[in-house]
């Protein structure tokens, strides 16, 4: 007989698979299979089908702190079954044996004693379509799935060495992913479960999470779309590392945002650090601490790779016109751009130029002089360097939560409105008169103007000084506002989401569309009813 080997299992589901898609279609596959079985379902844990006229059942004998399942066949028998082999199949599934259990257990009777035990056991057809390759010494499958005439579709990495498994699971571009076995993911589809996706921007002043899911007609919609303000990059300015605060604010917030993922069914987190985790000389041990806290691996993007993506986000949320373009993004470590004509990019770039740094430099968040206000202008533009001297764009958008701030106080804005926001005009004068406003108060005094994000106060004299000197050195009087940032860009490309373009979307370049033009011609004319009440009381 042969020796029964227990092995450590990664699968997931999906329709897309991102970077794994193009990995196996670099590779020779060992060969494919088609295949007819029947699945029973239960809450116990075990996996029971049959195939070819046998029952097989395979058992969880654990899973590892990386989320690896070891599963151990424990039988293989044929129909009819024996009396001992039935009991077997009652236990596995959770059901308690009928008092006489006897030999020759056709299928036919198997389901029907299941039945009338009224067991909670479901049965789905299943067929699968399986093409088989081999990464680091581990099985691999590509498996097209229908679960009762309904499809999807499921990658698998098995073998007996756990360290070979999370290899193979790397190198198909996998992390993140999470591992749901058979009995879990046939359930999902029989219920009719959307796929969703969580990505996380782990930024050097926020963290920003987004859960988007497919619909059953193959489009997008957002479930979950915040950011939290945790100030990761706080003092790392002057001392070159995290701190332990801002380290423990980061790691609870992610903590919460990947409980949510979970509640939430998703099939995938994907987290990535940017400025901060970039700079940071403790970067390898705030990776190891989140992972050990969360389960997840932060991956370190590079500046260039963090403006492809938001670059990414824009040609999906917008639109791009055929004319020359720069789409910005400033956030509390650095500012991200990209140059390019229509949908075809030139030139992109990342430079250390974010608000927090600025904030700590110059007191901002503080009221300050014009005379500070003046010299810190000057930083920033010398720090801006690299876009001088360029030919004006003949559009600009910018993303980030100091635009997007900046346009909800544009619009007076109680309640954030992403299809408000998205595709706004933000005009040069309004990010003027918001600068004075921020110059002459405190963070406490920012903190009540309708709009503004009350964390981000200490921060939005620097953002919007950032903003603002961007437009001046390229000759811009105003930018199309994106709501979708990095993390949009990170789910449209890992994911493959589709996003339906919002009410507020605008070509780049071009004027917003007509109904977000009348929902913010709405929005304009109450903040300026308030501003008249406000300036009556003052007389």
């Amino acid at each position: 007989m042969a020796t029964i080997i227990s092995r450590w299992e990664f699968r997931t589901f999906g329709e897309r698979f991102g970077s794994a898609e193009a990995v196996f279609a670099g590779m020779t596959s060992t060969g494919s299979t088609d295949s007819d079985e029947l699945y029973l379902l239960s809450t116990a844990g075990a996996n029971v089908k049959v195939r070819d006229d046998l029952l097989d059942i395979k058992v969880l004998e654990e899973t590892d702190t990386d989320g690896l399942e070891r599963w151990i066949p424990v039988m293989k028998a044929e129909f009819p079954l024996s009396a001992e082999d039935a009991v077997s199949v009652f236990s596995a599934l959770g059901v308690s044996a009928p008092h006489q259990a006897h030999d020759g257990y056709s299928l036919n009777e198997l389901l029907n004693v299941l039945a009338k035990a009224e067991s909670g056991v479901r049965t789905a057809n299943v067929r699968k379509h399986r093409v088989r390759f081999v990464i680091r010494s581990c099985t691999a499958e590509l498996t097209d799935v229908v679960v009762d005439g309904r499809s999807t579709r499921t990658i698998a990495v098995e073998s007996a060495d756990r360290t070979a498994v999370l290899a193979a699971v790397h190198d198909l571009g996998l992390d993140g992913y999470l591992n749901v076995n058979y009995q879990v993911g046939v359930a999902r589809v029989l219920d009719d479960v959307p796929a969703r996706y969580a990505a996380i921007d782990v930024g050097t002043n926020s963290i920003k999470f987004h859960l988007g899911e497919q619909t059953k007609d193959g489009s997008w919609r957002t479930v979950t779309d915040r950011a939290d303000v945790t100030r990761l990059g706080e003092g790392l300015e002057t001392n070159g590392a995290i701190s332990p605060q801002a380290l423990e604010r980061t790691t609870v917030a992610i903590e919460h945002m990947v409980d949510e993922a979970a509640r939430q069914d998703a099939l995938a987190i994907v987290a990535v650090g940017t400025a901060g985790m970039r700079i940071a000389k403790n970067q390898s041990d705030v990776i190891a601490e989140i992972r050990a806290r969360t389960g997840i691996t932060i991956e370190v993007i590079s500046g260039e790779e963090e403006s492809r993506l938001a670059f990414v986000a824009v040609q999906a949320g917008l639109g791009l016109a055929d004319g020359s373009l720069l789409v910005f993004d400033t956030g509390g470590g650095s500012s991200q751009f990209t140059f390019g004509r229509g949908a075809h990019v030139d030139e992109r770039f990342s430079v250390n130029v974010g608000a927090v740094s600025y904030t700590e430099q110059f007191g901002l968040g503080d009221a300050v002089t014009t005379q500070t206000l003046t010299d810190v202008v000057a930083a920033i533009a010398t720090d801006l360097s690299s876009i001088q001297d360029r030919p004006a764009p003949e559009a600009m958008v910018g993303m980030g939560g100091a635009i997007t701030n900046i346009t909800a106080v544009s619009h007076h804005m109680a309640t954030y409105d992403p299809d408000v926001v998205q595709g706004t005009i933000l005009h040069r004068d309004e990010i003027e008169r918001q600068i004075e406003l921020y110059r002459s108060l405190d963070t406490a005094g920012r903190r009540s103007v309708v709009g503004l994000q009350p964390k981000r106060a200490d921060v939005i004299l620097a953002g919007a000084c950032i903003v603002r000197t961007v437009m001046d050195t390229l000759n811009q009087e105003s930018l199309t506002v994106s709501d979708r940032g990095l993390r949009h860009g990170i789910t449209i490309e890992r994911f493959g989401a589709l996003y339906p373009p919002r009410v507020g979307q605008a070509t780049a370049g071009s004027h917003v569309n007509a109904a977000v033009r009348s929902k913010q011609a709405r929005m304009n004319r109450n903040r300026l009813l308030v501003s008249r009440e406000i300036k009556r009381s003052q007389k």
